[in-house]
């Protein structure tokens, strides 16, 4: 898809973040937008900045109710008349233990995560199958290609979108429907502010701690160069996008020594947050 102009794009999770920086930046390409959020005032904010450049419709959406994924497809096209690219954005993040992570934290966050991606690909499918070309962008992350410690639920939902986005190429490569999976690495947003934190690999640090840790040391890349790269991305049709210079840097690594990457990354966790703690 090398223009976006005169497309319309439906995209979740788009009150913040990567998100709000990729409806910012399709609105400039001329890109219609259907912006799908469960924070209602985050999703009217971005609205706002985006002003009269293209038509937008906002829907309230939790993403891990298929009947309401159902409802936002078909109100999308409703009211703009056809979607052309759907990006599946929405995600959250728990930090917790394997041993101590509760069974309802594991399905909250799988829901939004995993089954989000799923039903924002099955229920809009129909209605891209209709396009002369069409365009399905998964996000993932680079813990879709190497977990990381403390993340156990956060990194199964990510490798199962890896692996059901990849399955989704194979299936429609010969169609008017393209498929890219984005692996972005550890990006200046508020989805470690807003996880839900349970025990930690380092004992007696707390969450503001290690957000304070995490923004400062490890979130160096900002949402809106994100955005950026997963939009050249889209107009080159790439099936994988990888998002940043350490997500680049882990999947070299992970493909050329994976045994290795996952030890190294481990190791690095944990110096980080006992150096941090100091």
């Amino acid at each position: 898809m090398k223009t976006l102009s005169g497309k319309v794009c439906a995209l979740t999770g788009a009150a913040s973040g990567i998100g709000r920086c990729l409806a910012l930046k399709l609105a400039d390409e001329g890109c219609a937008l259907a912006l799908a959020d469960i924070d209602e005032k985050g999703l009217g904010e971005t609205a706002v900045q985006i002003g009269s450049k293209v038509r937008v419709s906002t829907h309230k959406v939790d993403v891990s109710d298929r009947v309401q994924v159902r409802t936002f497809a078909a109100d999308a096209v409703k009211y703009h008349g056809c979607v052309d690219l759907v990006i599946n954005n929405a995600g959250v993040c728990v930090a917790d233990l394997i041993e101590t992570i509760s069974y309802e934290d594991f399905e909250w966050i799988m829901g939004i995560n995993f089954w989000g991606v799923v039903y924002g690909t099955k229920e809009f499918l129909p209605y891209l199958k209709q396009r002369p070309e069409a365009h399905i962008i998964n996000v993932s992350s680079i813990n879709g290609i190497v977990p990381s410690p403390n993340e156990s639920s956060y990194n199964a939902s990510k490798f199962a979108v890896k692996g059901f986005t990849e399955t989704l190429y194979q299936e429609f490569r010969k169609t008017n429907i393209r498929v890219s999976c984005v692996h972005p690495g550890w990006i200046k947003t508020n989805i470690a502010k807003n996880a839900r934190w349970g025990h930690l690999i380092v004992s007696g640090l707390s969450p503001e701690k290690a957000c304070d840790i995490l923004d400062k040391q490890v979130f160096r890349t900002f949402p809106d160069n994100a955005a950026d790269t997963i939009i050249s991305g889209i107009k080159r049709n790439d099936r994988r996008i990888i998002v940043c210079p350490e997500a680049k840097a882990l999947d070299y690594v992970a493909r050329a020594f994976p045994r290795t990457a996952v030890t190294l990354l481990a190791w690095s966790f944990e110096f980080l947050i006992r150096h941090g703690k100091g």
